[in-house]
This record gives C-alpha cells, sequence and structure tokens, in this order.
C-alpha cells in the first residue's frame, strides 16, 4: 500500500503523481471522490496527473487520448489500451493507494522502471 497525502492537501479538481514504479497518479475529483490510475499514458510517456479530468474522465495532455478513471478505459485514439485502476483508501485522514496486481499497459519503448 502506497501512502499518497493527506485528504486535506488535495483539494477537489486536483491530481497528484505518485513516484511508483511505474507511477501512479491520484485524482481528487471536484464531486469529492478519489481514483487512482496508472500515471502515465498508454500512447505515449505523459503523465495524467497533468491532464484535464471532466466528469468521470481525464484527457491525456499530449494527444487527447481520455481515461476512465472508474474502469482506466481508453476512449479514443491514439491510445488504445487502458490503464490499471487501483484501490484508493482514506485511512485516518491520509489518502492510500492499493496498487493493482494486473499487469501495466505501458506505451512502447517503457519500462516498469521507467527506462527505455
Amino acid at each position: 500500500m502506497h501512502s499518497a497525502c493527506p485528504l486535506s492537501s488535495l483539494a477537489p479538481g486536483d491530481a497528484i503523481r505518485l513516484e511508483t514504479s511505474p507511477p501512479i497518479a491520484v485524482f481528487h475529483t471536484e464531486e469529492g471522490e478519489l481514483f487512482a490510475l496508472d500515471d502515465t499514458c498508454t500512447h505515449q510517456d505523459a503523465s495524467l496527473a497533468d491532464g484535464w479530468v471532466e466528469d468521470c474522465w481525464v484527457e491525456c495532455p499530449l494527444h487527447a487520448s481520455r481515461f476512465n478513471l472508474r474502469t482506466g478505459a481508453a476512449d479514443a485514439p491514439p491510445a488504445k489500451l487502458p490503464v490499471r485502476v487501483h484501490e484508493v483508501l482514506v485511512v485516518d485522514g491520509q489518502i492510500m493507494v492499493k496498487e493493482s496486481e494486473d499487469e501495466p499497459n505501458l506505451p512502447p519503448g517503457l519500462t516498469v522502471d521507467g527506462h527505455v
């Protein structure tokens, strides 16, 4: 389990990147929900934590593919593969992320440790 940050320090509408391997993005939606996905777009090495969140989707900042915050599914090319979804818990005011045991879908040339 990864400790992200205190819930009070992640405002609704914001996201943070956890420097895990591979990195994980934690999103706090305007509606107050918390989600965690692999942070790297499956099309190219771009941080989803830097993307735009609307409704229950995050848009990649490079090529506008969107990923569903609930399922990790990609909605349109250029991304074709989903990102992993992780369980988010709040324990004593701290956001905790339980990493999925599924294999990550990383963009071509990128490995789990972040090297090409």
